[in-house]
């Protein structure tokens, strides 16, 4: 893929697929220039079985076709670099996934506009909550939709003036935090 935004997005697809509720997105940019993004959920999860069935790119759960690379590819993308990935699972508790990247490396895939990422999810998901957070050294953003549909009401997250200023809000958040293109 040409972001890791896009392995984001598709990762959090499975997500939804699972049935979670809250799905947390987290970037940490740590001072020997290692990107780690973490994809957490409370979804159905996944047993021993299909955790190793979920790293397979010739498997999937989804009858329309019979491939399954979004997490083959995320996976495949930090080790090129000389990171890591890992996945947790458990059966009705949710799934974690974590991939580490080395940004110095030429084979590093930009993380991309993982604002319009973020946004597009609230927005075609009004029912999940969302949590992304951004760090950098000692600094830190959160955005939580928990709090803004406290804040403004279910019914307007899914407006597309509301999701136009939450990307805004998460794109200045962010490139303030992290003050580097990655």
């Amino acid at each position: 893929m040409e972001e890791l935004s896009l392995n984001i997005l598709d990762v959090v697809q499975n997500s939804i697929t699972a049935q979670a509720s809250l799905i947390e997105i987290e970037v940490d940019i740590d001072n020997h220039d290692f990107l780690t993004i973490t994809i957490k959920d409370n979804g159905n999860g996944m047993d021993e079985t299909a955790v190793k069935n979920a790293l397979n790119p010739f498997y999937t759960t989804k009858s329309e076709r019979n491939i399954g690379l979004g997490i083959p590819l995320f996976k495949q993308s930090a080790e090129l670099t000389g990171g890591v990935f890992d996945i947790k699972s458990e059966l009705n508790k949710g799934t974690v996934i974590k991939a580490v990247f080395d940004t110095n490396h030429i084979d590093y895939t930009p993380l991309g506009a993982v604002w319009d990422t973020v946004a597009l999810l609230i927005q075609m998901n009004g029912k999940i909550d969302f949590v992304y957070t951004v760090k950098k050294d000692n600094q830190k953003f959160v955005c939580d939709t928990r709090k803004i549909k406290n804040e403004i009401g279910d019914l307007l997250l899914t407006d597309i003036k509301t999701i136009q200023l939450i990307k805004q809000y998460i794109e200045e958040n962010h490139k303030q935090i992290l003050k580097r293109s990655y």
